[in-house]
């Protein structure tokens, strides 16, 4: 249960009319919502966010995911795969071995400003 102050709510019903409606403008379509609510929810993860910090140091191969994350090749594959549906990861393949890095700048910083604020 979230206990709150009366500090922390408007004494007195204010509406705001031209912030509300630039923040109505700057508001995402719906669907863009829900894609980002799903990729935060594939980040929030304890494990995929472990791979996910694993690979934000570089390429890994899966093996080498398993020994970082302590977890069975078998399991970081299906990891792996639930973070490729979200555009997180891409790989490639060299002869048998899967090589998996972060897909792309954003999601770069994305992991890097969560480890970050947590450590705050």
């Amino acid at each position: 249960m979230i206990l709150t102050s009366q500090e922390d709510v408007c004494e007195v019903t204010c509406v705001h009319p031209e912030a509300v409606q630039q923040a109505r403008q700057a508001m995402p379509d719906g669907r863009c919502v829900d894609d980002a609510s799903a990729l935060l929810k594939a980040v929030a993860d304890p494990t995929r966010l472990r791979l996910l910090s694993a690979l934000n140091t570089g390429e890994l191969c899966v093996c080498d995911l398993a020994a970082v994350v302590g977890i069975s090749e078998s399991a970081v594959s299906h990891q792996l795969r639930l973070l490729r549906a979200h555009r997180l990861v891409t790989f490639r393949k060299e002869g048998r071995i899967a090589y998996y890095r972060l897909l792309d700048h954003h999601v770069t910083v994305l992991i890097g400003s969560a480890l970050e604020h947590a450590r705050e």
